[in-house]
């Protein structure tokens, strides 16, 4: 990700924009379009949920939509941590994407308990 953003809406956007770019480069394999396809609907849904956790009416729902997104963040960092184990791609190529998706997930559990 480049540069520092601090608006979460659009670093859950770009996040799932990287990530549909570097899978746009998917090795063709079994394993690698599977986890592609799932990483991608997972980064692409943390994004979505935020978005309708912005326009809830009330703070539980707020909260559910908000820990839907988190849940989506924290499949993406399982998959792409069996992705690098598994080598499908260089840990260089997705260090970037383990990085903000980390601290995605901080974000979004500070966003949940701000709530509270």
């Amino acid at each position: 990700m480049n540069g520092i953003k601090f608006d979460l809406t659009e670093r859950l956007e770009d996040f799932a924009a990287a990530i549909i770019i570097l899978y746009d480069k998917k090795p063709l394999s079994y394993a690698g379009d599977y986890l592609a396809k799932q990483l991608i609907r997972s980064s692409c849904s943390s994004a979505l949920n935020y978005g309708e956790a912005l326009g809830a009416g009330t703070d539980k729902d707020k909260i559910n939509k908000l820990r839907i997104s988190l849940k989506e963040l924290r499949e993406s960092q399982r998959n792409l941590n069996i992705q690098s184990k598994a080598q499908l791609f260089s840990e260089e190529s997705l260090s970037n994407l383990k990085d903000e998706n980390d601290q995605l997930i901080r974000i979004m559990v500070t966003r949940i308990k701000n709530i509270n």
